[in-house]
């Protein structure tokens, strides 16, 4: 997933990209993410409400669909839930590859819930990280994550504060799910070659680092216009500046420069690293040989008589006008080979 997300960000100029629209409310978001390239467009419905565990339902759930450009037609339906953590944290790891020092083996994790298990596996895999350090509010969750750690590889401590968790940390992973402007981690718990991860702020007033972390670095983001309303960096000036992770990945521009220097990567999520999940996630599909045929489009026998379809006998849903339903089982092997 990650080196599919590293080949697309560096075509990043043959997408069409906006910011994703979204619908706020009292107690969270739903938000859709479009996206395109001159072949193909997709976009994915995702939400995040931090107290859907009362309901019994994740706090994120997501599908998305891709589709052909030059005639509309939808080619995929998948699940993007457990999906979108597996990119989120390919994405992380990516980030963490380029900006991080590369003798990086010490991690903190603080926010235990959904998405941790998938950031630890990650970084261990893509970074070379072989100790976490968790922290949560909830020692639950915490008792959770190094539950589900148990015999892979890691060397885990649960910790009893933030400021435990960070002390000593190479790369510093921020993924709280309370929408509010948080302060969970401030200036002087930063040492000096950190690597930042804040992926829990992504709408308006949720924040989780206090302005001096941003003002103590150099700051990394997926698409500026977004991540402007967003990421952590809402709270900063229109002029502070910030740097788009693309251009480092394509060498226009610096990432870090010194093992002293503090690197933070303000991740929101961006449509882009969802259209590299759902190709991945199509091929994925296509070689394994599951998923089904749905007929989302109806099969006219005259396209422009479509009250026709009402009149017709049912037929054979046809390929040309159906889509591919994913469902677990490519996000399970994905998760397997992430």
């Amino acid at each position: 997933m990650a080196e599919r997300i590293e080949a697309d960000y560096l075509r990043w100029n043959e997408f069409d990209k906006t910011a994703r629209v979204a619908s706020h409310s009292d107690v969270g978001v739903i938000e859709l993410m479009p996206i395109a390239d001159a072949a193909q467009f997709a976009f994915k419905y995702v939400n995040g409400h931090p107290s859907n565990h009362r309901h019994g339902l994740p706090t994120v759930m997501a599908f998305g669909v891709l589709a052909d450009v030059e005639t509309g037609a939808p080619r995929l339906l998948s699940e993007l839930t457990l999906t979108t953590a597996i990119r989120t944290a390919a994405m992380s790891a990516l980030a963490a590859r380029v900006l991080a020092r590369p003798d990086s083996t010490r991690m903190a994790l603080v926010g235990n819930g959904a998405q941790s298990e998938f950031q630890a596996l990650a970084f261990r895999d893509l970074v070379g990280i072989r100790e976490l350090r968790l922290f949560d509010t909830d020692p639950a969750a915490s008792a959770k994550l190094a539950a589900n750690l148990v015999g892979q590889g890691l060397q885990v401590r649960i910790c009893t504060s933030t400021a435990e968790a960070v002390k000593g940390a190479d790369i510093v992973t921020t993924v709280t799910a309370d929408k509010a402007n948080a302060t969970i981690l401030t200036r002087e718990m930063i040492e000096p070659g950190m690597h930042v991860n804040a992926v829990g702020g992504d709408c308006p007033g949720k924040t989780e680092l206090h302005r001096g972390v941003l003002e103590a670095g150099s700051v990394f983001v997926e698409f500026e216009p977004q991540t402007r309303i967003e990421g952590d960096i809402q709270q900063m000036p229109a002029n502070f500046q910030v740097t788009e992770f693309w251009r480092v990945l394509s060498g226009q521009a610096t990432g870090r420069s010194s093992a002293a220097q503090v690197t933070v990567f303000d991740s929101v999520g961006f449509a882009l690293e969802d259209y590299s999940a759902l190709t991945f996630m199509r091929d994925a599909a296509a070689e394994l040989g599951i998923g089904e045929i749905v007929e989302l489009v109806p099969e006219a026998t005259d396209p422009k008589n479509l009250f026709g379809v009402l009149r017709d006998e049912p037929r054979p849903v046809a390929a040309s006008a159906a889509l591919v339903a994913s469902a677990i089982a490519p996000a399970r092997r994905a998760a397997e080979t992430a």
